[in-house]
Order: structure tokens, then sequence, then C-alpha cells
């Protein structure tokens, strides 16, 4: 199979972002191309359900349309002859889309002139045998090409490869060895290579081992997921080697491989940036959010759909910022628009004194001459506002102190019990999220008559219990024999529960409630240093007990033990709402534009980590922040993205079968 192409994109070559690379292959690479030996102006793209969320995640129908396409089809659906024009398939190598290409194509009354057939992952010897024995579609084929790119680019600096049910496929309790497990895996691997295809990078694959007690201990197949993942990416990057011309021969990057054990904490607690609040508590379509707006005859209010996406500049510069900076900023914004409008001026001058900022939304909708500069900027005084309120409504700065507290050791069991019995009117899911967390800290605790009597005084479901029990599949062995009586949760006991890591130097927080930060951040900068544990974490391609100096690394020494997930956070000296104006602790909008824009010719070799089971939205701003840091591109990848909500969900669909309260034996 050819592959051409007109990138090559391996780090200290090229220096466009990850999304970017993603939508030029699309655009130039398979679409442009067909330009150079097509007579037809313009084209049909025919894509399958999969290929259509790819195209979708990183290109807009007018780009699409300027690479000469006039309509945009399901490969699925009947569709309507065109004779005349010429066709482009981007579709999965599967038995079934090839039999539908086959009979568009076949017989003396084609649906279109001549094919463009691009294929989004390596497509098997049998099926091009298959194409290739029926000389009439042949001769219609003015390409048949593996594109190689299989993921959606959710971000600049992140990706996911759709597997929505890898928790449940992977992890669940008869997960080991079904076709789903296997299927999962390999399906998994394919796309997480198609991405180094893109990149036209080669990684050193680190990835967690599978982790036991001791030699008695049974591994089981989930303990080694992140295993077999490696090594299933491991075989598919060797073909690309010897397969795709230019595919880099050394090793050009790192990639480390984990799942969603490593932090347990981070995809339930309550983040306070505006970005996983909006998703977190907004129940938004994915990045759809529906605006309300006053109509124009003065009737209920009319709504329209508006994308969160990176062309929003608002979005670009507020999205990683806590809430509380959010809030200063847009009325700062808001507050300069006045200033600098003599119209905005006769407003304020009739209202009298300062302009609160729901007092500015209703001015700006009064200047309808000024909604092309300012819609972006009331839509999100909009959402802050939404966000404020539920904050009030949901009590949730004193959830997320205690959430914080409970996760740094500074509250505990005595805390938890005061919290449940003076706080009835916080909503049952907060209660939830909150013996989550001090299940993840506390196991041994849990696992007995206290654990017990906490769900009861929260008043949890069922369900919700089985949510909680359910923790115990992403987690280690058990160290203990269940107690008479009570179940357990099997966490990775055998690391220190306790072990409080050490201050953050020079991150001190500026905002109350920003302490927390994901353990994929110190991974991330261990991986940069070359200062992975040895015996927690190794390499694809370094079988032997010497490890390989990292290029770029500061250091190549082996750190103390990264601690698990259970372990508490070291306390980051704490922070007020207000927000020094000298101040870049890497999550402020300041910051992270400086990072975005900051030059890629100047960054040592890309690091790509990837997450099973799904990746937070905190995880994906600490790629970002780091990025700036260590003068690296960070790309994230998982399974999934996924908000607090989804990942609850999930957790219950981990269960082979419905539990009841006699089953849990409470």
């Amino acid at each position: 199979m050819s592959m051409d192409s007109d990138t090559s994109s391996h780090s200290g070559a090229d220096h466009r972002s990850f999304r970017q690379i993603t939508r030029d292959r699309l655009l130039i690479e398979m679409l442009g191309s067909t330009r150079k030996s097509s007579k037809s102006t313009w084209k049909v793209l025919i894509m399958d359900k999969l290929t259509v969320k790819i195209m979708s995640f990183s290109c807009k129908m007018a780009d699409i349309t300027e690479e000469g396409v006039s309509l945009v089809e399901d490969l699925y659906k009947r569709r309507q002859p065109l004779p005349s024009m010429d066709a482009i398939y981007f579709m999965q190598p599967t038995k079934e889309n090839i039999r539908i290409f086959m009979s568009d194509m076949s017989g003396r009354n084609p649906l279109y002139k001549k094919a463009y057939v691009f294929f989004s992952s390596p497509v098997q010897r049998e099926l091009v045998a298959h194409i290739k024995k029926d000389t009439t579609v042949l001769t219609r084929i003015g390409a048949l090409s593996e594109m190689n790119l299989e993921y959606f680019a959710i971000d600049s600096q992140g990706f996911i490869t759709d597997h929505d049910k890898a928790l449940e496929e992977l992890f669940s309790e008869d997960a080991g060895g079904s076709h789903n497990y296997n299927a999962c895996l390999h399906t998994m691997a394919t796309r997480i290579a198609t991405v180094f295809v893109s990149m036209r990078e080669f990684p050193r694959v680190h990835y967690r081992v599978a982790r036991t007690i001791d030699a008695s201990t049974l591994t089981t197949l989930r303990d080694l997921v992140p295993t077999k993942l490696a090594a299933s990416v491991w075989n598919c990057l060797a073909r690309y080697k010897s397969t795709i011309p230019e595919f880099p021969q050394t090793e050009t990057c790192e990639l480390l491989i984990v799942d969603r054990s490593i932090d347990q904490i981070a995809p339930v607690i309550h983040e306070w940036t505006y970005d996983a609040m909006c998703h977190d508590l907004l129940c938004m379509d994915g990045n759809k959010y529906v605006q309300e707006f006053p109509s124009k005859n003065g009737s209920a209010n009319e709504t329209k759909e508006v994308l969160l996406e990176d062309h929003d500049p608002v979005w670009l510069e507020l999205r990683h910022a806590h809430i509380a900076d959010v809030n200063e900023r847009l009325h700062e914004k808001m507050t300069n628009f006045v200033s600098k409008n003599k119209a905005a001026q006769l407003q304020q001058a009739r209202s009298g004194g300062e302009l609160s900022t729901k007092q500015l939304q209703k001015m700006v909708q009064a200047l309808p001459q000024y909604s092309d500069q300012i819609d972006k900027l009331t839509l999100h005084v909009e959402i802050a506002g939404k966000l404020n309120n539920i904050i009030k409504e949901q009590h949730l700065k004193v959830v997320g102190q205690l959430e914080q507290d409970l996760a740094f050791g500074d509250a505990g069991t005595k805390e938890l019990i005061n919290f449940l019995r003076t706080h009835l009117d916080v909503s049952r899911e907060n209660k939830l999220r909150l013996l989550m967390i001090y299940a993840a800290i506390n196991p041994e605790k849990f696992g007995s008559e206290k654990g017990a009597k906490l769900m009861q005084l929260a008043g949890l479901s069922a369900d919700d219990m089985i949510v909680v029990n359910n923790m115990r599949c992403l987690c280690g062995p058990d160290t203990k024999k269940p107690s008479a009586g009570g179940f357990t949760l099997k966490f990775d006991l055998h690391k220190k529960k306790h072990g409080i890591r050490k201050d953050r130097i020079g991150e001190e927080s500026t905002w109350m409630l920003s302490r927390f930060y994901p353990i994929l951040e110190d991974l991330i900068e261990k991986l940069s240093k070359g200062e992975l544990p040895k015996d927690e974490y190794h390499c694809m391609n370094d079988p032997s007990p010497s490890f390989r100096r990292i290029p770029g690394s500061t250091s190549a020494q082996t750190s103390p033990a990264h601690q698990p997930a259970q372990s508490m956070r070291s306390r980051r000296i704490g922070g007020t709402w207000a927000r020094p104006r000298n101040s870049d602790d890497g999550y402020s909008s300041d910051s992270v534009l400086k990072h975005a824009s900051s030059d890629l010719r100047k960054f040592g070799q890309r690091l790509f980590i990837f997450v099973i089971g799904g990746a937070t939205r905190s995880e994906l701003r600490a790629a970002h922040k780091l990025s700036g840091k260590l003068k690296r591109e960070i790309i994230l990848g998982s399974s999934s993205l996924d908000d607090p909500p989804q990942f609850i969900t999930k957790l219950k669909m981990l269960s082979s079968e419905e539990l009841s309260l006699d089953d849990l034996q409470i």
C-alpha cells in the first residue's frame, strides 16, 4: 500500500501543533492530493460513522469545500448516482465498507466516475486482493492508500481513540480474556499508532507494569492492560517502520502508557477552572452550549447552540483560568468596552455609577450595532453567571474545601462525618463524590463497618454504593483478607497510603480551591527528566536492566518511588480569591496564551501520554501548562475524555450484574 505524504513532522523538523498537523493531513495530504490527477472540479466525499467524526474534530465544512468537495455523503445511506463526478472515500478498512465501495463502483453504471480511496488504518492484504480482483472496479480507482489516521483530535494537544466503554471492557470483573477485551486493546493500539504516523515520530514506549504484592499473588488480566497495550502499540510501530517511507528508524520522542488507577481522585473531584466547571456543571452535549437571549418581539427567550472551542478567542483565553479569575477578567473586558465606546458610556450614565456584570450584559444587548464585536463576550458573561449561581446553590465552596482537605490530609473521618451531619442540603451526587475521594485515600477504613455507616449517613442508594465498590476494579490486589460480614475495596495497598508528597517548588496557589493537581503532572515531569521509577515503569525499547538516558532530560537518576493514586497530595500554599497582577502559575489565561504561542522550534522532543480508561480536563490542562514549563510539546491521549458525571456512570457499568444492599453486606 502506498502512503504518499507532503509533510514531515518529527520533532525538530515540523513546528505545527498536533491538531494543525492532523488537519493538514486530512485537507492537503488526502483531499488535496486528488486534485493532481482528477479532471473533476468538484468531488463527493464519502465517509463512515467513525471517519466523519475524525474529520469533524479537525476540519470545518468550509475547509473541506475549499479542497474541492461539494457534497459529503454517508457511506451506509443510499446515495444518488453522480456519474460525472469523482468520489473520495475515507473509511475504515472493514469487509462491510469495502463491500459497499465495490458495489458503488462495479457494473456498467457506477455511482461515480472515479474513486480515490483512503483507509483510516492498515488494510488486510486479502481485502486489497479482493478489490484488485475486479478489473472493472480497478480501472475506476484513482488512488488506493492507507492514510493511517484513526483518532479524534479533541484539542491542540489532545486526542481520544473513541473507546467510551474501555473501563467496562478492560477492567470489569469478567472482562479478562473476552472477545471485547482483546478487540478493545487491538483497536486502541492501532489508533494510537496512527498518531505517530501523523506526527512522523517513533517513540520510546514506557508503560506501567502490573502490580503484585508478592510472588504468591496472581496477576489478573486487568493488571496487565498497560503492558498488553504497550506491546500491541510497539508491534504496530514496528510494521510502520518497515512499510512507510520516511518513517523514523530511531526513537524521536517519548510515549508513556498508564491506566486510570494512577489517580482515582482526579476524575471525581470538583475542578475550579472554567473549562472543567462548564462541562461538569452545565450538562453540555460535548462542547455545545445552549445560549439564551431575549427575543426581538419581547416574548419568551430564544436559544441557540454555540460551540466552546478554539475558534472563540475569549474561550481560548479563559478556559484554563480559575472561575474567580474568569469573573474578574470578564468584568474588566466589559468595563474596557464601555470606556472606549461613547454609546456605552451614555448607557452607563443613565444607570448611574458602577455597572454590575448583569447590567453590563443588558447594556450590551441594547447596543445591537456592536453585537458582532462583543457577541462572544456576552456569551461568557452568561456562562460565568450560571456557574456562579450553581456554586452558591450547591454549596460547592464548602464541598470543594472538604474535598481538597481530604486529598491533602488536612481532614479525615471526623471532619467528613461532621460535614454529612451538618450539611443536609448538599446533593446526593456531591456526597457520593466526597465518599469516593475518602475511599480512595482511606481504603482500609472504608472496607470496615465505618465505611458502611458513612454511606448510610450520606443517604446513598444501592447504585451509589456500587460505584464506590467498583473502584476496586481499577486498583491492584488486596493485601488483606476480607473481614467477616463486610465488603472490601481492592485498593493498591502495597504502597504507603498516606505518603504526603513534597511541596511543588515555585507553584504557590494564587486562588482558593486550586491546591489540587493530578498525579499525571508529576509523572510527566519525571518522564521528561528520565526519572520514572524503574520498578513501576518499563520501556519496550530497552528491555535491559540499564536504563537509556532520554535525550533532552537533565537527569537519568531514579527518583524515590512515585506515590500511588491513593497517596494524599502535598499541600500547596493556600490562596485567596484575589489574584496578584503579576502572577503566572501556569493556569492563568495569560500564561496559557504565552505557552500556546511559544515558538515550537525551541522545544525539545515531544512527550506523549496515554491514559487507558478516560482522561480528565485537569490532566489535559496539565499538558498545556507543562509544555511551556518544560519546553516540550506534551500531547495527551486517552480512550475518552470524561467529566465526573460520565466517569461515575461508567463505574456503575463495571459490575457484572446488579448488586443489592445484601450483596454488599452492609
